[in-house]
């Protein structure tokens, strides 16, 4: 299996990079998780490069559990989002080629740092955490912003796990994802809270 993850790994990469693209530009709640839910699978395949398959698809199910939280977590009271102008589909979509310009000049330096890396995952870190912090940067509500928090992390776990195998590392990151997805929650009931109540 391990043969067959680090001849396609850039599958992951393209899977990652469409992940990311609809994270930032689509403004429903649903398609934001299902995106969630697909970078985690990427995360997953190349985290599983470097650690056991076992080890790696901890990634995955702790990726799709912060989603679940979040999903069940009455984000459908929210107030909907405004309608998005033109001008603001152009510049997040030039703000994503920046992104993937500026990967694609860093990645080569970074992969002489780590000798044990595989582009794939050099790629893929960086996108996750350039979209990230555009994302986080451009954000306004809550979900957008565990979101953006949630896309960062990962991009770091796919570094990371080039250079830990540790099993509490692992742990450790697992529960950050889920604390971040837990306190995602709560503010998001309190934000709907306060809303119903007005």
């Amino acid at each position: 299996m391990k043969i067959f993850l680090d001849q396609n790994a850039f599958i992951a990469v393209v899977g990652l990079g469409l992940a990311c693209a609809v994270i930032l530009l689509t403004r429903s709640w649903r398609l934001r998780l299902g995106a969630l839910a697909l970078q985690y699978i990427g995360v997953f395949w190349l985290v599983a490069l470097s650690w056991p398959s076992g080890l790696a698809s901890i990634k995955l199910v702790v990726g799709w559990m912060a989603g679940a939280i979040l999903g069940v977590s009455r984000i459908d009271q929210l107030p909907s989002d405004r309608r998005r102008w033109p001008t603001e589909w152009a510049f997040l979509g030039l703000v994503l080629i920046l992104v993937f310009l500026s990967v694609a000049t860093i990645s080569p330096s970074i992969d002489s740092w780590l000798p044990t890396v595989h582009p794939a995952q050099t790629w893929a870190a960086m996108l996750l955490i350039g979209v990230g912090l555009v994302h986080l940067g451009v954000a306004s509500r809550g979900l957008r912003v565990i979101i953006s928090l949630l896309t960062i992390l990962s991009g770091f776990e796919i570094l990371y796990a080039v250079v830990e195998t540790s099993t509490l590392v692992a742990g450790l990151l697992a529960m950050v994802t889920l604390g971040i997805a837990l306190v995602g929650a709560y503010l998001l009931s309190k934000v709907s809270d306060e809303d119903v109540l007005e």
